[in-house]
């Protein structure tokens, strides 16, 4: 068998696997280009040049920069605006995400559009009620859409302006493409929020609610709110540069201190939470305290009202309650500092009878026990003088990572779920502002084209971690989604395979040598096809590489005007949606959307022949043969 049908067998296997959908895709990808390599068609540099390829890269920093602009509610902030464009209304919403994506997508790359776009339509579906799966490939395809506004939203737009400025021709200017963008997003709006039904599975409407409990419904359940206060330290106040060892508030007051934040600087309005040297707790025996530090105290009222009294402090709240004799906590807890968690005691625990002074909970595991849930009774007060029973369920609060190092050392106690998970869902506001600069100043970058694109994402992936938007490097890394990059990555050199044996030439000349006596039309619509067949398994950029001189010979062959059959060219390898590798876009929303590849084909397949019969008389009116 000639190389060229081994090539066209192996990506028949492909294609029937992906369609089958019983092996993850990122295998099956992996397999194909094993086989390709053992089948002597590819050399191993050929086959593993998927994965130094730029656009992956560029794959892996977007997913990076997504996940900080989701760690720190940026996506969240973002959609509560957008929100409020939308209203109540799911059709609102819908056409906001397509026409923003629109928007995007003509002047930034529809890979950084939808990589920037992605967390904040999660969170809008989140907050809207709606299923996110609904809106993300529709998404994905409205960046293909943008992409036919501009010349350079979309590789292939350049490509063909490239071919026709080496044949001589004059090139396209910069709304050349816009008519054409103006159609297919038109048709895009009328099929996609009808057909987007077929997206919303039923698990998704009556999906089960997580057993673990958020930090802050631990904090509502256990009325952490309801006794927190803020307290001042006055320049006067007798506690004034002493540690918190020789103050003793626990044992002498009967509150816990849970966070000291202090001001960076004199002249400063940003206070930061105090970190004890030892162990990077946020709170310890050590810390010392100065005028102007916040305090964060749990307790009763009346124990922090006679602390504030005897220590010459002041509550910062001012707000009262309805009995008007104490001040409301009014502030959010900023749960990013303030870890809690709910830890369950075995039956055959040693802590069982024992007080919670006598745990040493806040020695070994650098944890405090503000409360003790016991069947139906909350116990919040005068905590440290309770006993410990056998199936008590404590809340302890610590640094994060202290939590989780309780749940993994100490045999005695079952942590409820998984802290450094619970962790990051909590996000990083202060860091907001931050994420903010670095992606505009990213989106700048993409736009005026001063760095290369895949420097400029590398370069925000980078920054985003080293500013702290996220809690550490690990917490990075856990955004990539490793089973998109190596899909597509396992992929790309399938176009390297077909252009080497001669397969892909063999598919286009047939189609075209074909239909030649059949007219203009029909040499088009068969370039359109071919196009967009082609485009369902190998990158629309290595595509339209591939078809741009094919389109244009045949062009000269029959004595016509190159122009409509290059931008049946562009138009058929930006607008194929019923394969989830075709484009970028198409990859970076199959895992957030749990979409199958049978999902791809049942919502792009329609769209891509309406396409087809639509331009192959539409293009012609525009660019005349």
């Amino acid at each position: 068998m000639s190389p060229a049908f081994l090539t066209l067998a192996i990506l028949t296997v492909t294609a029937t696997f992906f369609v089958w959908g019983k092996i993850r895709s990122d295998i099956v990808a992996l397999c194909s280009l094993l086989a390709l390599v053992l089948l002597e068609i590819l050399t191993p540099n050929e086959a593993l040049a998927g994965f130094s390829n730029s656009v992956v890269i560029m794959m892996v920093g977007l997913f990076i920069v997504g996940g900080a602009i989701f760690q720190t509610g940026l996506a969240k902030s973002i959609s509560l605006r957008l929100l409020k464009l939308a209203g109540t209304s799911k059709i609102k919403l819908f056409l906001l995400v397509i026409l923003v994506t629109v928007f995007f997508g003509s002047f930034v790359s529809n890979t950084g559009t939808v990589a920037l776009l992605l967390p904040i339509v999660v969170s809008m579906a989140t907050e809207a009620g709606t299923s996110s799966r609904r809106l993300l490939m529709p998404m994905a395809y409205a960046s293909s859409m943008g992409g036919m506004m501009t010349l350079i939203g979309t590789p292939p737009n350049l490509i063909i302006n490239d071919a026709l400025i080496e044949a001589g021709y004059n090139g396209l200017s910069f709304f050349s493409f816009l008519p054409i963008g103006l159609i297919v997003t038109a048709i895009g709006l009328l099929y996609l929020y009808p057909m987007s039904k077929i997206l919303t599975r039923k698990k998704d409407k009556y999906s089960k609610k997580s057993l673990v409990k958020s930090p802050v419904e631990l904090s509502k359940e256990y009325q952490i709110a309801d006794n927190l206060f803020r307290i001042k330290v006055s320049p006067k106040s007798n506690v004034v540069n002493k540690k918190l060892f020789e103050l003793n508030i626990t044992k002498n007051y009967n509150l816990s201190i849970l966070v000291v934040r202090r001001k960076e600087h004199q002249n400063s309005s940003f206070f930061k939470p105090v970190m004890s040297q030892r162990n990077s707790r946020l709170v310890s025996a050590d810390t010392q305290l100065l005028p102007d530090d916040l305090l964060y105290v749990l307790g009763s009222f009346e124990d922090a009202e006679r602390f504030v009294t005897e220590k010459n402090l002041e509550f910062l709240d001012k707000t009262v309650s309805e009995m008007g004799q104490r001040p409301e906590f009014s502030g959010n807890i900023k749960f990013d500092e303030i870890g809690i968690a709910e830890v369950v005691v075995m039956s055959n625990s040693k802590l069982t009878n024992k007080l919670v002074k006598e745990s040493n909970f806040r020695t070994n595991y650098n944890v405090n026990i503000l409360g003790i849930k016991r069947r139906n009774d909350y116990l919040i007060h005068n905590v440290k003088d309770e006993k410990i029973y056998s199936g008590d369920a404590l809340l302890v609060q610590g640094s994060w990572q202290d939590i989780d190092h309780l749940n993994q050392d100490e045999p005695d106690v079952v942590v409820v779920g998984q802290p450094l998970v619970e962790a990051s869902k909590v996000p990083l506001t202060k860091k907001a502002p931050i994420a903010a600069i670095i992606m505009i100043a990213m989106v700048i970058a993409l736009v005026i084209n001063i760095i290369p694109p895949v420097i400029a994402v590398m370069l925000a992936a980078v920054v985003m971690i080293l500013s702290g938007c996220f809690r550490n490097v690990e917490a990075a890394y856990k955004t990539i989604n490793w089973e998109s990059v190596v899909l597509f990555a396992a992929m790309i050199p399938m176009a390297t395979a077909m252009e080497k044996t001669g397969a892909s030439q063999m598919i286009s000349g047939g189609i075209v040598n074909g239909l030649d006596s059949y007219g203009p039309y029909a040499v088009m619509g068969g370039i359109y096809l071919a196009t967009s067949i082609l485009t369902m398994f190998i990158s629309n950029t290595a595509t339209a590489v591939l078809f741009a001189p094919i389109a244009m010979q045949s062009a000269l062959s029959m004595g016509l005007s190159p122009y409509p059959f290059l931008f049946a060219v562009t138009v058929a390898a930006s607008m194929c949606f019923a394969s989830p590798f075709a484009t970028p876009p198409n990859v970076l929303v199959m895992s957030a959307g749990r979409y199958t590849f049978m999902d791809y084909v049942k919502m792009g397949l329609p769209l891509q022949i309406i396409y087809l019969i639509i331009m192959v008389f539409f293009i012609p009116l525009i660019f005349p043969f």
